[in-house]
């Protein structure tokens, strides 16, 4: 699944799996068969409510 801020050029953004039981696999849309990461479902849920709660800087 493609993030929804993502543009049809394919840049900056990135891919989660969903579906798997307690975890999320996260990778670059532009690179499809580059390495996954693979994280905790609720951990990967306290890191989207920090970047939503602007607990992270622009970039």
């Amino acid at each position: 699944m493609k993030s929804s801020y993502s543009d049809r050029d394919g840049g900056n953004c990135i891919e989660i799996a969903p579906g798997i039981p307690d975890l999320v696999p996260v990778r670059d849309s532009k690179d499809p068969h580059g390495p996954a990461l693979v994280f905790p479902a609720a951990d990967w849920s306290s890191f989207i409510t920090a970047i939503k709660g602007g607990e992270f800087p622009a970039a």
